[in-house]
């Protein structure tokens, strides 16, 4: 086939998947189309998901990996347009942004849909910095499911939770107003860099997770092999997170979140990484645990081996401050040692006294 025409084959597929997305189908029925367009390629390689712990089984755990990649790809495409994009000299491919994003075509008034016309919304306004505000999202979905928003608006925040770590938080309940708070202090609200763009925290997220689940300290190989399942290669600029060797073997390194150190003794050199002391401070196992459960469509309990480790967790942290505690009330209550006091009487100034002459 010729080169063009392959081209032109590429461009259609992922016009189909992106209008697939946009008339709510959903991830599913993306997946479905992934696979079957990619049947003829080797399987890969189960070593990553036989080391980690399988909801069910490890190619229920790949499928989900797939189906986050694929959230990944066709909700952030709704707001950014990849490298491939911005370089493709096809005409009838529109940008984003030259045409509203949340659009519905005729007819479709089903309550499935909405959700992710919501999520679309509000990955737009947070990639722009732009208020949430309640009645926005009303008219997105429209003012007919004002009853049905409460459950819209958490499908659509779950959605955006699992894939990008962030939640969804009213700030100003007076103005109604909403916005996705990162669930790590990373700098930019979980941008990373300065300027608009969306969160790195979810892939963060899910490199702790994966440190917690090798023993607390991963090899850069298991760590590369994970994020390939996400889409996510070494040296291949990624829409989302640019760079991803840069981010996570400098960025994320120089603001703490992860330790990148040479194995000992390695030739040659190999490396690895653990939780560096911002992620030690600014989360848990536990709650690490709890968002890799809700990708999973799960409960952290599922994971019984690191469910104890981070119940444990948990229990030495709330000692660790307790004891601190503890220590602070009694430098509080506990009065400091009084200065001793002179065992000198204070001098006093002695009148002399002088005999009166007697008359005789």
């Amino acid at each position: 086939m010729p080169r063009r025409q392959k081209n032109k084959l590429r461009a259609s597929e992922k016009r189909c998947r992106a209008r697939a997305e946009a008339q709510g189908e959903g991830p599913q029925a993306t997946v479905a189309m992934e696979e079957e367009s990619t049947s003829s390629s080797p399987p890969q390689s189960e070593d990553t998901t036989q080391s980690l712990p399988p909801a069910g089984s490890s190619s229920t755990f790949q499928g989900r990996r797939r189906a986050q990649a694929i959230t990944i790809t066709s909700t952030a495409n709704m707001c950014t347009r990849s490298d491939e994009d911005s370089n493709s000299q096809d005409e009838d491919r529109a940008s984003p942004f030259e045409v509203p994003y949340y659009t519905e075509s005729a007819g479709e008034d089903s309550l499935i849909r909405k959700p992710g016309l919501l999520e679309q919304f509000l990955l737009y306004k947070y990639k722009m910095k732009q208020p949430i505000l309640k009645e926005d999202m009303l008219k997105i979905i429209g003012q007919n499911y004002e009853d049905q928003f409460p459950e819209i608006l958490k499908k659509a925040s779950e959605r955006i939770e699992i894939v990008f770590a962030v939640d969804l938080k009213e700030i100003d309940s007076t103005k109604q107003s909403y916005d996705l708070i990162s669930k790590l202090k990373l700098p930019n609200n979980g941008r990373v860099r300065a300027g608009r763009g969306l969160p790195k925290t979810g892939l963060l997220m899910n490199i702790l997770g994966m440190i917690f689940m090798k023993g607390n300290c991963a090899a850069e190989e298991d760590i590369w092999k994970f994020l390939g399942m996400m889409r996510v290669y070494a040296g291949r600029k990624h829409f989302i997170y640019g760079e991803p060797r840069k981010l996570i073997t400098k960025d994320l390194v120089r603001l703490e979140y992860l330790e990148y150190r040479q194995v000992a003794n390695s030739d040659p050199p190999r490396y690895e990484f653990l939780w560096g002391p911002k992620a030690q401070a600014e989360t848990s196992k536990m709650k690490v645990l709890e968002f890799l459960a809700k990708v999973n469509d799960t409960i952290p309990s599922a994971f019984p081996s690191y469910y104890e480790e981070a119940l444990k967790d948990e229990e030495k942290k709330v000692q660790t401050k307790a004891m601190v505690r503890a220590g602070n009330i009694a430098k509080v209550l506990v009065p400091s040692r009084p200065m001793p006091q002179n065992i000198f009487p204070p001098l006093v100034k002695s009148e002399v006294c002088y005999p009166q002459d007697k008359k005789t």
